[in-house]
């Protein structure tokens, strides 16, 4: 069982789905996806971690993994888990988001959209997958160093988030490139910016955050597989070695590529590496957002 914390059409279930296609090839048995959403990943999360550790059930998380827990902490609760439960396989993706807004907004850059902002606190909603999960750390970091306050509404996953600003129950939007593609193409979004340090291939007009005055505004939506913490060494190599060989399936990469989200894959000790770091700098920027309801 591969677990998505998350209901279908968000990042995660866009990784989870060809990769668990390809493992099944590989290892020779069915590799079933179970979209687990609520609490903005956490749900899925817990039930991932506190998984018998036999290597039977898997996770698909997003880079929130170190966030949520932290959350609770800043409340005051205790933490649905703990990261030190789950064990790294190995990272798929690692996009930079993008911030989206409605097609028929009156905001064609990011400087428009502040300056409303500004004027009407609090009144322009934006929809997220959950509090404290990818998409909302993602637009309270850019809120936080534009000086402006906008007003959270919260979804189950990114897939209903982006469903809302489609019907227009939301104005914007922080989402992955390859969520956000089609509905670009087909007219119905605006991209204005671009959370990573450089521009995409898939957006190569938005300009990111740092160009456009926002040095500090940094954050991607990175997707990796996990297990529960104790699962025996040969389990783990077999799953590091089916995980290596999907994400070198052409049928995956061509996924991929298509959805604007290139194959990111790192083996799970350079994973290891790379979630500490980006654990560490997102931990900081929710230190210094503080509780936001």
């Amino acid at each position: 069982t591969m677990i998505v914390p998350f209901p279908p059409g968000g990042q995660a279930d866009l990784a989870a789905r060809p990769i668990a296609a390809a493992m099944e090839r590989t290892l020779g048995r069915p590799v079933v996806v179970t979209n687990r959403g609520g609490a903005g990943g956490a749900v899925g999360n817990r039930a991932a971690a506190q998984s018998a550790p036999d290597g039977y059930t898997l996770l698909m998380t997003l880079s929130s993994l170190a966030v949520l827990p932290e959350a609770d902490r800043l409340f005051g609760r205790t933490p649905a888990y703990e990261v030190s439960q789950l064990a790294p396989i190995g990272r798929v993706l690692a996009d930079p988001t993008l911030l989206a807004v409605r097609a028929e907004a009156p905001w064609r850059t990011l400087d428009a959209l502040i300056a409303d902002a500004r004027t009407r606190p609090g009144a322009i909603p934006y929809g997220s997958s959950g509090t404290y999960g990818t998409l909302h750390v993602a637009m309270e970091m850019f809120a936080h160093s534009a000086g402006i306050r906008l007003l959270h509404v919260p979804f189950q996953g990114a897939g209903p988030a982006v469903s809302a600003i489609l019907a227009g129950t939301v104005q914007a939007l922080a989402s992955a490139p390859g969520v956000l593609l089609p509905h670009v193409r087909e007219g119905k979004l605006r991209v204005l910016a671009n959370w990573g340090a450089e521009r995409i291939a898939s957006f190569p007009e938005t300009p990111t955050f740092r160009e456009l005055g926002h040095p500090s505004v940094e954050f991607y939506i990175w997707a990796g597989l996990v297990a529960p913490a104790g699962v025996p060494a040969p389990i783990m190599a077999r799953l590091r070695e089916a995980l290596r060989a999907a994400c070198a399936d052409p049928a995956v990469v061509r996924a991929f590529e298509t959805a604007g989200s290139p194959v990111a894959h790192l083996d799970a000790p350079e994973f290891a590496e790379f979630v500490a770091r980006d654990s560490a700098r997102l931990i900081a920027a929710v230190r210094a957002i503080g509780r936001v309801e």
